[in-house]
């Protein structure tokens, strides 16, 4: 097959097009915006590094998807027909019923860091759908999988599309009494959630113990932590700089919440023992200072950076209080450890606690949408649908 050029940048015009008209998330607001740049970008002229790029564009059987490309200023992201012949090489091919559109996605989508390591890129760090094609012996066409990291929207094409083909190693079985949906809106987020509640509960960390603080706690993953560990009897502090976000998170559980400035101030080595516990999604500030109001031998599982990469703190927590910083790693985890989390999410978190958290994006939506995460103003999980 040999793609047409023309036909590329024609598809691409009208579909960049859609992609900044369509609707975006209605429990947010549209942004309205246009992408700087897109004319530049996808103008007769194309800039010498996206000459052979144009050709992903074109063929004869098309998947819908956002599609990342690298210009000489930075990425742009458009919605339009990527030729199916040319996603990535992979033993099983999906279906994909919804995905998601998280953090790490609006960090890709806009350009504000450098989350991408191959181009082009479909986005998109997870997705849920039917197996179509499988020549991996654990799978077989009809079958419902899930698929969380792995590199995902990053190195290998992700979710952000109708099709999507990847290695069987890398799925996980739709657990029973889930359906696609859930699983997608439980996601990435919710499923790294499940891996600190998990980290928490192998330290030994028990209701009795005392409460748990959780950051970000009106996010993906802070949602459905709250929720979680609500549902397991724990007391949780959720920590929000959004004040008008208290009554969501005291209908996921939370039994306080408070400012996000409680833990954005100076860094004292130790400073009053107040949690046994934390979830931290921020990092800097954020981080050190929970670690530095952690009880004596408790845990903080820590999985995210919004705030910032560094950690401004000190190791008197570690070695005057025997607090445990546990590494949550959500891309890379070993099948068995994903196993146990998705068991645990189909038992613990209720579908109705779920259902509050989500809001839907059509992918028509997703690149005008994605600028809401930077600003702080997504609220729990944002599931965009894929399959008709």
């Amino acid at each position: 097959m040999r793609p047409c050029v023309a036909c590329a940048r024609l598809t691409v015009w009208r579909s960049a097009g859609r992609a900044l008209s369509g609707g975006a998330l209605s429990e947010q607001g549209a942004m309205g915006k246009a992408v700087p740049g897109l004319r530049t970008a996808f103008s007769r002229k194309p800039a010498p590094e996206r000459r052979n790029l144009n050709a992903t564009w074109c063929g004869e059987a098309n998947v819908k998807a956002i599609l990342i490309e690298k210009t000489a200023d930075r990425p742009i992201a458009s919605l339009g027909d990527v030729d199916e012949s040319l996603l990535p090489e992979g033993d099983v091919l999906v279906d994909i019923a919804c995905s998601t559109l998280n953090y790490k996605d609006a960090l890709a989508i806009t350009g504000k860091a450098p989350v991408i390591r191959n181009f082009p890129m479909v986005p998109g760090i997870d997705f849920a759908g039917t197996v179509a094609q499988s020549s991996n012996p654990r799978f077989r066409p009809g079958d419902r999988v899930i698929l969380n990291g792995w590199g995902l929207g990053e190195t290998r094409w992700g979710g952000l599309a109708e099709r999507a083909r990847v290695e069987g190693d890398w799925l996980v079985s739709l657990p029973e009494g889930m359906d696609l949906r859930q699983a997608a809106a439980i996601g990435t987020a919710g499923y790294t959630a499940m891996l600190c509640v998990l980290a928490l509960e192998r330290h030994g960390i028990t209701p009795d113990k005392g409460e748990i603080v959780v950051s970000g706690a009106a996010g993906g993953v802070g949602s459905v932590a709250v929720a979680l560990l609500a549902a397991r009897g724990f007391s949780v502090v959720a920590v929000t700089g959004r004040a008008s976000e208290a009554d969501y998170l005291r209908a996921l559980g939370a039994s306080s919440v408070i400012d996000r400035e409680v833990l954005t101030g100076k860094v004292r080595p130790l400073g009053r023992e107040c949690w046994a516990a934390g979830i931290d999604v921020a990092g800097s500030h954020v981080l050190a200072n929970m670690l530095s109001m952690t009880r004596y031998r408790g845990i903080v599982a820590t999985c995210g950076l919004a705030a910032g990469m560094d950690l401004p703190g000190s190791v008197a927590p570690f070695i005057l209080r025997g607090v445990t910083l546990a590494g949550i790693d959500s891309v890379m985890c070993p099948l068995p450890d994903r196993l146990e989390a998705w068991s645990r999410l189909a038992s613990d978190l209720a579908p109705e606690t779920l259902e509050a958290m989500i809001a839907t994006c059509p992918l028509s939506g997703v690149i005008e949408t994605a600028p809401l995460f930077l600003s702080g103003a997504v609220r729990g999980r944002i599931v965009v649908p894929i399959a008709p």
